[in-house]
């Protein structure tokens, strides 16, 4: 039986720390690209366990627990399930104080800037909690949101707007009743 050999040509000097290198730094650039891929889905959790994400940042100051908020906003649940959403609609002011909505809605939009959408996961103790909110979500929920900060204003500003409109309605009322008591031929 015969054997044919191949002579190997030996590897040159430094060959085997060369290619060592090259796969260091090609595993660095795969993980450098994985990581920029998905910096936006990245969730970040505050101390009560809201977690959020910013999906556009906006600028300048963030509303308090005083302030009222004009926000466009989608609620869902996991499963993807749209339960409420002001997206076409005339956007509603929101009172920011304590209690004038779930605890994780008013946290998250005091975490925004105008101009900002964040997406919001709330876990169901800073939702609906035990109760839920039948028909549409169902007790121990956790919710999602997709919101966008339009403006907010302090909520005295609010009121005194609010005043002085209802001044101007009953007044156009009185001028209307007027006009009508009149006598004619005056």
């Amino acid at each position: 039986m015969s054997v044919t050999a191949v002579p190997l040509h030996p590897i040159k000097k430094g060959a085997v720390a060369k290619l060592w290198i090259a796969l260091a730094l090609l595993v660095a650039l795969a993980a450098a690209l994985a990581w920029v891929g998905t910096r936006n889905l990245v969730w970040t959790t505050t101390p009560t366990g809201l977690q959020y994400r910013i999906v556009k940042a906006g600028e300048g100051p963030r509303p308090t627990a005083t302030d009222v908020a004009l926000v466009d906003y989608t609620g869902k649940l996991e499963d993807g399930t749209v339960f409420d959403t002001s997206i076409g609609k005339q956007p509603m002011p929101m009172s920011l104080a304590p209690g004038a909505m779930i605890p994780g809605f008013t946290e998250g939009v005091q975490l925004m800037n105008k101009g900002a959408t964040y997406s919001f996961r709330l876990p169901a103790k800073l939702a609906y909690g035990e109760a839920g909110s039948p028909p549409k979500i169902p007790p121990n929920t956790p919710l999602l949101f997709e919101v966008t900060l339009l403006e907010f204003l302090p909520e005295a500003q609010v009121r005194a707007m609010m005043m002085q409109q209802q001044q101007m309605q009953q007044q156009m009322m009185q001028q209307q009743q007027g006009g009508a008591e009149a006598p004619p031929g005056r």
